[in-house]
């Protein structure tokens, strides 16, 4: 069964053009999710204590990952963007929360993933921040 870390927590760091999500609690071992632009490409770390994902997808293709999300009743694997080695998988509840799971896959006997939930509000802005369009209805 799959567990996630739910972020609330938004930190947009200006000068850097960055956004970290956190839990809000302080702990510098705590769930991790930052996005930072690089050209073409978004940097994305998913970390936890001493582990880290770091994906680098094209911007474009997330962006319209993002835009293209359709809200279900259960938390789940709508989208996924990368390659079959190294993917981000996105999902979209009715509720507004966004699935954020960073994957680097071994081989066929294996996976490491980062399974992180955003809340309805860090979704908001992480979508202003990448200019994300509407959903069309």
């Amino acid at each position: 069964m799959r567990h996630s870390q739910t972020l609330d927590t938004v930190s947009h760091d200006a000068e850097n053009n960055t956004l970290l999500f956190t839990q809000g609690s302080g702990d510098p071992c705590g769930p991790t999710l930052w996005f930072a632009r690089e050209g073409m490409y978004l940097s994305i770390s998913a970390g936890y204590g001493p582990i880290e994902i770091a994906l680098r997808p094209r911007l474009r293709t997330v962006v319209t990952s993002f835009a293209q999300l359709r809200p279900t009743a259960r938390l789940t694997v709508m989208r996924m963007v990368g390659t079959g080695q190294a993917h981000l998988e996105l999902g979209l509840s009715s509720a507004g929360e966004l699935l954020v799971r960073t994957t680097i896959v071994a081989d066929a006997t294996g996976h490491l993933a980062m399974n992180m939930v955003l809340t309805p509000e860090a979704r908001e802005r992480l979508f202003e921040w990448l200019e994300v369009p509407p959903a069309d209805e």
